[in-house]
């Protein structure tokens, strides 16, 4: 059987979680969810980093001792994670008698082993950071992470011979090009390994500076320095060395860090695992800063981003969703909750959203809330072959890019499955079959839209677990809680007909309303100056607060110059039918419509400034004038081809619109 092992690092506990402990978490829990949906027998681990001078100072701020303080953090790190639907196999504590015993014993191997020494050591320390720095490591004589001046410490202490183990690290991540990845990140190990000779690592601190950590077993006036303690947490959680776990999953071992601490996951623990007589775990997956503003959050800034908050406001489930749609991951990320209320508008309740409702809508209309039988695929057309090629290849890309952590392409796959949905309704036009009686060619159609929504709401399992069971559950799939990750997604990116005809469907879907930005209090309580800014959407998702301005009567119209009819001769102006349209998901005044010309290559994308006065949905169906010649041109970041003319009327506005229907591609004249 294939396996996985998935770790987050283990949190430091001088501080309270925040989203940047949130999403890794997450980002682990996706994987393992996703892995054990595709059979692998896996194993998630996270838990807390507790010894160390920055725990000690902590407690001491807050006026307790060291267990009683990392108790407490540790604690709010064990409690959030059930809220955030984490469903990890261990939570580890550094402090518990299990790492301990590990700890020691693996100190003890590396030094009868001969790597490790005793000797004298001056260095520049940071408290912060918990380690000492060369000179050529400083900034202008600051740490590079706190921008602070260390202090220069001369001790002597125990010494890891790191320095053994560097040509071999240097061949090994040459040899293995995914063992760092994002590939960013596997330069940047090497381009430190190969500037100059790496230091020995001092691993010990003496009792009469720090006491709160493990002893060490060969010279009880030390104790181990926190990073060659933390680091041994993802063996002992596998019961080194004797427990079965060790055998089963280390040799598949994958770590989730954060691009601050690669250096010790890159550096300091393959060369002691190396020392320890283990083999190297399989992938380091390293992901950037979550900032806000530009800015890396920070307590003193006052911008920390607290996780509960945001998933209490806006659903678990789309929270889950946003943070891996939207951070490529390797990268820097910017969180605002404008981003998040547009990400959610745009691919939860216009894309996949109005997807379910539709088809749900339509099949109860037409075939009584049931799946109806399809027709032999002989019989076919190019559309819905088209379709079902689409799915398969969607859930194998999501599949492959999913599995190898570049969440945000993963998913982007997937959603090009669920924007194809959307324009196979429209293409397909099941009214037009219904009124026509076409019942067989109408079954097929809808049977196609719902295989392709189950395997929509299977690969979702991962990032939004209980909104994928609900999904399914609207598509009559019996899925009992928890039942996705029983190897349930193996296959799905080779298999199609799964979806038995006469199962019974829900009548309608309402999982993703769309979201508003309400304004954040001011000073004295009320919306106003001071609180955050309101977005332009108002809470009816068509005006903003110009349009509920007094508007001055407007002056009499200066004639245009006069033109030749050759100069009106060059508009191309025809009548078109509006087959989809929804809210622009980056700017509020926008609407994306598809609009059917009566062209060879199907309806056209144009972007217009209607929202003020429409709602996508009103539009769906109008017959409209387009401006077919116009030269395309981008709004924000959506290219239109064409132009839909309106006139304004006082506050209204007034789409131009034949008298009668007519043929989409009639040209105005």
């Amino acid at each position: 059987m294939q396996r996985f092992y998935i770790t987050t690092p283990i949190y430091y506990v001088n501080a309270k979680p925040h989203l940047g402990h949130a999403y890794t978490t997450i980002v682990a829990d996706a994987l393992a969810r996703f892995h054990r949906a595709m059979g692998f027998e896996t194993r998630f681990l996270t838990g807390t980093d507790e010894h160390g001078d920055k725990i000690v100072q902590a407690a001491g701020k807050n006026g307790e001792q060291p267990q009683e303080y990392t108790d407490r953090i540790s604690g709010l790190f064990r409690d959030l994670w059930p809220e955030l639907n984490i469903s990890n196999d261990d939570f580890i504590r550094t402090t518990e008698p299990r790492h301990k015993k590990v700890v020691q014993a693996i100190l003890q191997k590396v030094y009868d082993s001969g790597d490790i020494y005793f000797g004298e050591y001056g260095g520049h320390y940071c408290y912060g950071c918990e380690r000492f720095y060369t000179e050529k490591e400083l900034e202008d004589g600051l740490c590079p992470q706190h921008k602070v001046k260390p202090e220069f410490i001369q001790e002597k202490n125990y010494f890891f011979r790191m320095s053994r183990h560097q040509q071999w690290l240097i061949e090994h991540i040459k040899a293995n090009p995914d063992f760092v990845r994002p590939e960013r990140y596997r330069n940047e190990v090497l381009s430190l390994l190969e500037s100059g000779a790496l230091d020995d690592l001092c691993i010990s601190r003496p009792k009469t500076r720090l006491t709160w950590g493990i002893e060490l077993p060969f010279d009880t006036d030390y104790v181990t320095y926190v990073w060659f303690d933390a680091l041994l947490n993802y063996v002992t959680a596998l019961d080194w060395p004797d427990g079965e776990n060790f055998g089963k999953f280390w040799p598949v071992a994958q770590h989730l860090v954060a691009k601050d601490i690669l250096k010790p996951h890159a550096v300091f623990w393959p060369t002691m695992l190396r020392a320890a007589g283990f083999e190297p775990y399989r992938h380091l997956n390293v992901h950037g800063y979550w900032l806000v503003k530009d800015t890396k959050m920070s307590k003193s800034l006052g911008n920390v981003v607290e996780p509960l908050d945001m998933a209490r406001h806006y659903g678990l489930d789309p929270f889950r969703y946003f943070l891996l749609r939207e951070m490529h991951y390797g990268n820097d990320a910017s969180f605002s909750e404008e981003a998040l209320v547009a990400r959610l508008n745009a691919d939860l309740a216009n894309d996949l959203g109005n997807l379910f409702n539709r088809v749900l809508s339509m099949t109860r209309k037409y075939f009584g809330g049931v799946v109806p039988a399809p027709q032999d695929e002989a019989d076919w057309t190019d559309l819905d072959r088209d379709l079902k090629e689409l799915a398969l290849t969607s859930c194998a890309n999501f599949q492959q890019l999913f599995g190898c952590v570049r969440f945000s392409y993963g998913l982007e796959a997937l959603w090009e499955l669920v924007r194809g949905l959307n324009k196979h309704v429209d293409a397909s036009a099941p009214w037009t079959l219904f009124k026509q009686g076409d019942t067989a060619r109408l079954g097929t159609v809808m049977y196609c839209l719902l295989e392709c929504m189950r395997k929509v709401a299977l690969h979702l399992w991962p990032v939004m677990p209980e909104s994928s069971e609900k999904m399914l559950a609207q598509l009559g799939v019996g899925v009992e809680h928890g039942a996705v990750d029983s190897g349930r997604l193996a296959g799905e990116a080779e298999t199609w007909g799964v979806l038995a005809p006469g199962t019974a469907l829900s009548a309608t879907s309402q999982l993703f309303p769309r979201v508003e930005l309400e304004a954040a209090p001011g000073p004295d309580g009320t919306d106003g100056p001071g609180g955050a800014e309101a977005p332009a959407a108002a809470k009816d998702g068509r005006k903003d607060a110009k349009a509920a301005a007094p508007v001055e009567e407007a002056a009499k119209a200066e004639p245009a110059p006069e033109i030749e009819y050759e100069d009106f001769a060059k508009v191309d102006l025809r009548v078109g039918t509006v087959v989809a349209a929804e809210q622009h998901p980056k700017a509020d005044r926008l609407i994306r419509m598809d609009i059917d010309c009566g062209e060879e290559g199907g309806p056209r994308q144009v972007v217009g400034g209607l929202a003020e006065h429409f709602a996508p949905e009103d539009l769906i169906g109008r017959q409209v004038v387009v401006v077919a010649n116009l030269k395309p041109r981008k709004l924000r970041g959506l290219t239109s081809h064409g132009m839909v003319l309106a006139v304004r009327d006082g506050e209204a506005m007034r789409l131009l619109t034949p008298s009668e229907p007519v043929n989409p591609g009639r040209k105005v004249s």
